[in-house]
């Protein structure tokens, strides 16, 4: 194995900024009570959840359009029962008039929701990502992103996972492992990966 891999965006000497705040949207994905008090806990949720706020905040600020996706599971379900109490967005994140709330039944934000037509309507060509959780929804909506054109950035101190089973050995994959391991293949060729809001805040406006 190479001492010092190279990504594959590096090997198409891909440009590798963060987008910028002017033209993107920032989607928050699942900031829901169900990964805080309900049955999916998330490890480091807390953390997550005040750094999606700072990037919402920076978002409001400079004018980006906001999207806030939620999961909506079968009414009476074990997960996300859209009559419960689990399936509302968390207070510190919660919409204020004139940003979208999408709700998505699937992983991926754009599967069976009408998002990418909001997007496309607001003008933007590249998104910024947060959310949870990293494997799941916030991977399968960078992945979707992409493949609709979209330059994706993902914000890995406003995203979190959970200890999850393996399904090799019966054992189970710490949640530190999957978060690490799912931001590592986003970065590899999906998306680019920043530490926090901070560095987005840092991204230069682009040129006209």
């Amino acid at each position: 194995m190479s001492e010092h891999p190279m990504s594959l965006l590096e090997y198409v000497n891909a440009p590798r900024h963060p987008s910028a705040l002017d033209k993107s949207a920032v989607l928050l994905i699942d900031a829901q009570l169900e990964y805080v008090t309900g049955k999916l806990p998330l490890h480091g949720v807390d953390a997550a959840i005040a750094e999606s706020a700072e990037l919402l905040a920076l978002a409001r600020r400079r004018g980006t359009p906001v999207f806030h996706v939620v999961q909506h599971g079968r009414p009476g379900g074990a997960l996300f029962d859209p009559d419960g109490p689990a399936v509302a967005i968390v207070p510190a994140l919660f919409p204020i008039a004139g940003e979208e709330v999408i709700v998505k039944k699937l992983p991926s934000a754009f599967t069976g929701t009408d998002l990418h037509r909001l997007i496309q309507r607001a003008g933007c060509k590249e998104l910024i990502l947060a959310g949870f959780m990293t494997h799941n929804c916030v991977s399968s909506t960078a992945r979707a992103a992409l493949d609709l054109g979209y330059r994706v950035t993902v914000v890995a101190a406003a995203t979190a996972t959970r200890d999850i089973p393996s399904p090799l050995d019966g054992g189970a994959l710490a949640a530190e492992t999957v978060q690490r391991a799912s931001l590592a293949a986003l970065a590899d060729r999906i998306a680019i990966v920043v530490p926090s809001a901070a560095a987005i805040a840092a991204a230069p406006a682009p040129v006209s």
